[in-house]
């Protein structure tokens, strides 16, 4: 039988404040606001050094106006495509650094064969959708309608808590 594991107790009344619980009922630990944005800041400057190595490969390639367009289109969708195929296991970069993971929301696993769509969605896309949202607020509109499908945990503060949780499961 598992005893409830108050996450103020094991993490701290402000980390605790991030505790949500996934699709299956397991809790994590919500990135922070801060961390997630820089987070997602790294693997930007990332895809745009990225792409900027391309645009010089492509300008010293001497193309025609038309090649050189179609090359710049290419270098926009492939940079963070191929970016993302290191995303398999919801850590590139950015998450490196600050200690986070991506991972699916109704279960806490890998974002695998979809990572390379995360990470487009999550650099062109992003963008527009704060945006979006800034423009919308003073609107008094709200944020953006939608489901989410992956989130950023803390990986530290919910490897503590499943810990507790596990031990609470299995006392010694």
């Amino acid at each position: 039988m598992s005893m409830y594991i108050d996450p103020v107790n094991v993490l701290g009344p402000q980390i605790a404040k991030r505790v949500a619980p996934l699709g299956d009922g397991r809790r994590y630990v919500r990135a922070g606001e801060w961390t997630r944005l820089f987070a997602w800041l790294v693997d930007f400057v990332v895809c745009v050094f990225g792409m900027g190595i391309g645009f010089v490969a492509l300008a010293l390639m001497d193309p025609g106006n038309d090649t050189l367009l179609l090359g710049l289109i290419g270098l926009l969708f492939g940079v963070p495509l191929v970016y993302g195929l290191f995303y398999g296991n919801g850590r590139v970069l950015g998450a490196v650094l600050t200690g986070t993971q991506l991972v699916r929301l109704k279960d806490g696993g890998r974002l695998g064969f979809w990572a390379p769509w995360a990470m487009l969605v999550r650099i062109l896309l992003l963008p527009l959708v704060i945006f979006g949202v800034l423009v919308g607020s003073f609107g008094g509109g709200g944020s953006p309608p939608g489901t989410f499908y992956r989130v950023s945990l803390d990986r530290d503060a919910t490897r503590w808590l499943w810990a507790a949780e596990s031990a609470s499961v299995n006392p010694s």
